[in-house]
């Protein structure tokens, strides 16, 4: 027996369905209100089809594209220019289609108009012919809101459910056994030499600890706590590389008060120097760039890639720490960010950008 819910949740979440479910109801209301009121049927059925390709170009067009695209991001001269000519245009084919309709199927309801009559006479159009097309656009336009609206409570509670996994799994990940003993393998020969580095190295890796432990349970952090949490990394990982490293770190901020989800950045960091630099005898190259402004953050993360690669089960599973990240910016950022990765024989890079606004 098939669950109700299942079959609901079902209906919504498959679009060509949910949709084709809409537009089916939108035919059959209009004959079946003509029915209960003993109208005729016949009548309303040809009208409701002669205005369904206006309405449905309409719908489309406004939920699709005007909407998101103009008044979202705030375009209100474009949107608003946009909206009146498309509803004109809309409402001139709902008209044309009526007469088609009834040249072939009523043709006593037949009335003979060129295209420039019809098109002279907007108060007619928006009297008789906006209510029927647009009625059904706004209701649409509701049921849109409404659904998006409802991913988007959905979505947040997957993320706070999610949130304390993710972060306790990539609080493992960094501080693995691996990296754990490979700091203090060289905090060990740091303090043999009686070398001043000593202290700095205990410094930052308390310094680690404390940020991921403590100061990233908000769902945001200055992105200036993240940069000095990279800074950290990758001082301790260059101890293992020594000169055969040359690794480049730039960050540019347009202010000091920009806020990130914490915890992302850093796991591209961490797969190049696992995938990169842990993978080479030889000299290898990392170079990372952060910029934002005031609309964008644009984070670049390049790495050269070892011919012969030490730990070939490395880059078996190149994909793991990308997915999890991926899997991060899905949870925070939804469809405000972008992510392009290119890989060659000899190099790997990353581009992320994440949308401030």
């Amino acid at each position: 027996m098939v669950n109700k819910k299942n079959f609901i949740d079902l209906i919504i979440q498959n679009r060509v369905i949910s949709h084709l479910i809409f537009w089916i109801l939108v035919f059959i209301s209009l004959p079946i209100l003509a029915a209960l009121n003993e109208g005729s049927i016949e009548k309303t059925t040809f009208s409701s089809l002669a205005f369904l390709p206006a309405q449905l170009l309409a719908s489309y067009f406004l939920v699709y594209y005007q909407v998101p695209k103009l008044l979202f991001k705030k375009k209100y001269l474009r949107f608003g220019v946009s909206f009146i000519l498309s509803v004109y245009v809309f409402l001139v084919l709902s008209k044309l289609s009526s007469i088609y309709i009834s040249k072939y199927f009523m043709p006593q309801h037949y009335e003979e108009m060129t295209l420039l009559e019809i098109v002279a006479d907007p108060f007619h159009l928006a009297v008789v012919y906006f209510p029927a097309v647009y009625v059904f656009v706004f209701f649409m336009l509701m049921i849109k809101a409404f659904k998006d609206r409802f991913e988007e409570r959905h979505q947040l509670d997957v993320l706070q459910k999610e949130k304390a996994t993710t972060e306790l799994k990539f609080l493992k990940s960094q501080t693995n056994p691996h990296f754990l003993f490979n700091t203090l393998n060289n905090l060990y020969a740091l303090t043999l030499d009686r070398s001043e580095k000593a202290a700095d190295v205990v410094l930052k890796l308390s310094d680690m600890l404390d940020y991921m432990l403590y100061q990233c349970k908000d769902d945001v952090v200055p992105l200036k706590k993240e940069i000095a949490f990279i800074q950290d990394y990758i001082d301790l990982e260059s101890l293992r590389y020594g000169k055969k490293l040359t690794l480049n770190f730039t960050h540019q901020l347009h202010t000091p008060n920009v806020m990130i989800a914490p915890l992302i950045l850093i796991s591209f960091v961490e797969n190049a120097f696992k995938h990169g630099a842990s993978n080479n005898l030889k000299d290898s190259l990392i170079e990372i760039d952060l910029t934002t402004n005031q609309e964008q953050l644009c984070f670049k993360v390049f790495n050269s890639i070892p011919a012969n690669p030490v730990d070939k089960s490395n880059t078996s599973n190149a994909g793991i720490g990308l997915s999890n990240a991926k899997r991060q910016l899905a949870l925070n950022y939804k469809n405000n960010y972008d992510l392009e990765s290119t890989k060659t024989d000899s190099d790997f890079q990353i581009v992320l950008t994440i949308n401030l606004k």
